[in-house]
């Protein structure tokens, strides 16, 4: 269920700290892993939703001045009471873990303080205008990397079958080509169902 609703979605807001204390920018994601059925509707609308005109495309704004944060209600979960599986896998569908991918220029404010070594972040996941009797959202953290070489090849291309709409723009398809693309591994993370009873929750947590 972690992994369907992870690959369900569109756009993490992205938590970090840097020289001026806590900072949060939203940024469309990929899931590694995971095949997208049709061009993905966003969950909602930064300056990098799909849909809008490539001149208006740019990845990876955030609360730094540079664009529009998401909503954090689903990620915020509260502590009601819920089922809760925890553990290195188990019978979770998250054995190997998740990889989400995205794109945004490591010379950003949020770029520059996720380069920097051994850095950790938290984020959520969720869309906008539910419902709360059927909110879902994940809560997660973990760390970022730049990737190069076979790496970053195996990553965009999971990222433009989630986003088709960018291979099928010159313009866009070369911008970002140019820009950096990152990796986003979670070891911890938390799915928050109120479909399945209210304060639903599912944990899984990498292997150490």
């Amino acid at each position: 269920m972690i992994r369907r609703t992870l690959a369900a979605h569109t756009t993490l807001t992205l938590a970090y700290v840097d020289e001026d204390g806590p900072q949060a920018c939203a940024v469309l994601y990929a899931a590694g892993g995971t095949t997208a059925t049709s061009s993905p509707t966003p969950d909602h609308a930064p300056d990098s939703a799909p849909g809008r005109a490539a001149d208006s495309f740019v990845p990876g704004r955030g609360a730094d001045g540079r664009g529009e944060p998401g909503s954090g209600e689903a990620g915020s979960g509260g502590e009601a009471g819920g089922d809760v599986e925890s553990g290195s896998g188990g019978g979770s569908d998250l054995d190997s873990g998740p990889a989400l991918y995205f794109v945004t220029a490591a010379t950003t404010r949020h770029g520059r303080a996720l380069a920097k070594p051994d850095v950790r972040v938290a984020f959520t996941v969720q869309r906008d205008g539910q419902e709360w009797s059927e909110l879902t959202g994940i809560q997660g953290r973990g760390r970022c990397r730049i990737l190069a070489g076979a790496e970053r090849a195996a990553g965009w291309r999971a990222y433009t079958e989630r986003f088709p709409f960018v291979e099928q723009s010159d313009r866009l398809r070369d911008a970002l080509e140019r820009t950096t693309l990152w990796e986003l591994r979670p070891d911890w993370l938390r799915l928050i169902d109120n479909g399945q009873g209210f304060g639903h929750k599912e944990e899984w947590q990498r292997s150490s």
